[in-house]
C-alpha cells in the first residue's frame, strides 16, 4: 500500500484512522487490517464518519462509540445525529498522536465526508494533533465543476462546510490543503499522502480500482454520476429513489405520470441523458411502500452530461406539470444547493438554462481559486 513509502510519518506514533469500508488498497486488503498487521504502526482508535466505520448505517442515523472487540479498538463517531455535525476528535480517550484520513469522497460537496474531514482538521489543529490525508480519486474526474457556489457562511453546514461549487471536481487530499489554507482559522499540520498515476480526466472506473460503496445509498459509480444534481430532490416533495433498486437514478412521486415526464424531458434533448418511464415502490424513506411514478435517468454520454442541470430541468418541468403538489422543503433544499436563490429561481419559474447560466460566474472564480491547490494534471 502506498502509505508504506511514507511510514515515516505514523511510525511509533499512536495513530487515529478515519475510515470506512472504502479504505481498501487496489486488492481490497482494508487498511485497518493493513495497519493492524504493520509491525510499525500503532492503531490507536477508529474514527467513523455519517454510516459509521462498517458503513452500514443509513443517512442520518445515530452514529455512536462503542469499543470493537473484534479489533480490540474504541470507535468513536465523528457525526452527530442531533445537530448535523462533525464531532471533533479526542486525544484524551485514545492518545492520538496522528490522525490519517482514508475515505473515499463522491465528488459532491454535500457529501457529508468532506465535513468529517474539515471538523476533524480543525479538531486536530486545536490538539496539535498532525493530520495526514491518504488522497483517493475523484470519482466523476477532476475537471468538470458545475452547480452553485455556496454561500459562506449563511449557508455552511454538514452538507456543505466551505465555499466550493456542487461539483467541485477536487480530490480529498487538494480539498484538505485549499480548506486548511483558505478557510481553516487554526491552520492543522496538513500532510497530504498524493496519489500515483491519477489524471484529471479520470473517472473511477478508468482507474482500475475495484468500486466500494462509499455509502449505502451509493451503490455503483452510475449513482455517482448523478447524484451531485439529485442529492437537491433530498429537499423536495419528489422521492430521490432512497428505498429502490437505483436511488438518485430513479425519481417521482405517487402523483407523477412517469410517461408524461419522461416525453417532456426527453424533448429537452438535455447533453447526455435519456429519461425512461419508470415505476417503484420505495421500502424505506418518502412514500414508502406507495406506488410512485417517474423515470429513470440512464446517462448516456458521462463527458457530456451535466448533474446540476439535468436535475434543476427535472425541477422545472415537474413545476409545470405539478405546481400544486412540488413542495420544497426551504431549509433542506438550501443547505444542499448552498444557496436560496436556486429555490427561489424555481418557484418564480424560471427555466433551468437561465438559473444554470447564473452559476458561470461563480465556477469561473472558483477556478482560479482552486488552482494553487491541485496536485494532479
Amino acid at each position: 500500500m502506498l502509505f508504506e513509502k511514507h511510514l515515516d510519518l505514523i511510525r511509533g506514533k499512536r495513530v487515529g484512522l478515519i475510515t470506512n469500508p472504502t479504505g481498501v488498497d487496489g486488492k481490497l486488503d482494508s487498511v485497518v487490517e493493513l495497519f493492524r498487521a504493520h509491525p510499525e504502526v500503532k492503531l490507536a482508535a477508529l474514527y467513523g464518519p455519517e454510516h459509521g466505520v462498517r458503513g452500514n448505517l443509513q443517512a442520518g442515523d445515530n452514529v455512536s462509540y462503542y469499543f470493537d472487540e473484534q479489533l480490540r479498538l474504541p470507535v468513536f463517531s465523528l457525526y452527530s445525529p442531533t445537530n448535523m455535525a462533525a464531532a471533533i476528535p479526542s486525544p484524551e480517550g485514545a492518545r492520538v498522536e496522528v490522525m490519517v484520513f482514508d475515505l473515499q469522497d463522491a465528488g459532491a460537496r454535500t457529501y457529508t465526508y468532506l465535513a468529517t474531514m474539515a471538523h476533524a482538521m480543525e479538531g486536530c489543529a486545536a490538539a496539535r494533533i498532525p493530520f495526514l490525508v491518504l488522497d483517493r480519486p475523484n470519482p466523476l474526474n477532476g475537471v468538470t465543476v458545475e452547480g452553485p457556489m455556496l454561500e459562506y457562511p449563511a449557508f455552511s453546514s454538514t452538507v456543505g462546510v466551505y465555499p466550493i461549487p456542487l461539483r467541485h471536481g477536487m480530490t480529498v487530499g487538494e480539498l484538505a490543503r485549499l480548506f486548511n489554507d483558505r478557510f481553516l482559522k487554526t491552520k492543522a499540520d496538513l500532510t497530504v499522502v498524493p496519489m500515483e498515476n491519477w489524471k484529471r480526466a479520470e473517472w473511477y472506473d478508468d482507474t482500475g480500482l475495484p468500486w466500494v460503496m462509499p455509502s449505502p445509498n451509493l451503490p455503483t459509480l452510475d449513482t455517482a454520476t448523478v447524484y451531485p444534481g439529485q442529492v437537491l430532490l433530498e429537499g423536495t416533495s419528489l422521492s430521490e429513489g432512497r428505498g429502490a433498486t437505483r436511488p438518485f437514478e430513479l425519481f417521482g412521486a405517487p402523483w407523477v405520470d412517469g410517461y408524461v415526464l419522461a416525453r417532456k424531458l426527453n424533448d429537452l434533448h438535455l447533453p447526455g441523458v435519456k429519461f425512461r418511464e419508470a415505476w417503484f415502490t420505495p421500502t424505506f424513506s418518502k412514500f414508502s411502500g406507495k406506488l410512485c411514478g417517474g423515470c429513470q435517468l440512464h446517462v448516456t454520454d458521462r463527458n457530456a452530461y451535466r448533474a446540476v442541470a439535468t436535475t434543476l430541468a427535472e425541477l422545472a418541468a415537474v413545476k409545470q406539470f405539478y405546481d400544486s403538489k412540488l413542495e420544497f422543503q426551504a431549509s433542506l433544499f438550501d443547505k444542499l444547493a448552498g444557496t436560496a436563490e436556486v429555490r427561489e429561481a424555481l418557484e418564480r419559474g424560471e427555466p433551468a438554462e437561465k438559473i444554470v447560466a447564473g452559476f458561470r460566474t461563480g465556477l469561473d472564480e472558483f477556478m482560479k481559486l482552486r488552482e494553487p491547490y491541485l496536485l494532479y494534471r
